[in-house]
């Protein structure tokens, strides 16, 4: 296996790409992924997902886009960052 020097290597643009966003469940939360995500990438109804935790205190929000930079990937997942009520992004 080789060393990856530049992580933009790994991505063939363009691509589909799907981001997760785990946080406090509600609609703001949903909401708002969507909003970050769509403030840099087009987002169809179809290719968001959202499932609530075992006790319902948190949601997924899975959404998937088609990238076509990694500027734009970056640029997502730094607008996700900002979001109140984060925990976890993949």
């Amino acid at each position: 296996m080789s060393d990856v020097k530049n992580p933009e290597e790994l991505f063939d643009f363009p691509c589909h790409y799907q981001f997760k966003a785990v946080g406090l469940a509600g609609d703001e939360f949903h909401a708002a992924v969507i909003a970050a995500i769509g403030k840099l990438a087009a987002v169809s109804n179809d290719a968001v997902k959202s499932r609530p935790s075992g006790k319902g205190n948190y949601q997924s929000v899975s959404v998937v886009v088609t990238l076509h930079n990694f500027a734009q990937l970056k640029g997502i997942y730094a607008e996700l960052r900002q979001i109140p009520g984060m925990k976890m992004l993949l």
